[in-house]
């Protein structure tokens, strides 16, 4: 059975990760991000990468303004990379870009494309694209 990010995470385990959309600048102002900030060690300054026990995509640039797909596209490509190099580790990935970027799950999943590393949990929102079944 497939495991999903729940929507409100509050505690991680010593081998787990927030996923969290971010800005270039690493303000974490709002949503996951502060979440992140608050709760998981996100650093503020840093928008990308890891941090604590956080990892941060960004969504929106310097300015706070919405990235484009293609951009955003590559932020998933390099989590990817760095989730297949850390299998030890669990990365529970937020609704990226679909709250404050406000992309829908229909624009952000197939960023992740079909081959997601065992230890990348995914919101249900994005399964439901990923495999085509309807989101209600």
């Amino acid at each position: 059975m497939r495991e999903f990010t729940p929507e409100n995470i509050t505690s991680l385990g010593p081998n787990e990760v927030f996923v969290f959309g971010s800005n270039y600048a690493g303000r974490h102002g709002k949503g996951a991000a502060l979440v992140a900030a608050r709760k998981f060690g996100a650093r503020r300054g840093q928008g990308m990468g890891m941090q604590g026990q956080s990892y941060g995509i960004a969504t929106k640039g310097w300015n706070l303004a919405v990235l484009p797909l293609p951009t955003i596209g590559v932020q998933v490509e390099q989590f990817l990379r760095f989730a297949r190099t850390h299998p030890h580790l669990v990365f529970w990935v937020t609704q990226i870009g679909c709250n404050l970027a406000n992309y829908s799950p229909h624009q952000i999943a197939p960023l992740f494309g079909t081959d997601i590393p065992n230890n990348v949990r995914l919101p249900e929102s994005f399964w439901r694209v990923l495999e085509g079944t309807k989101i209600s």
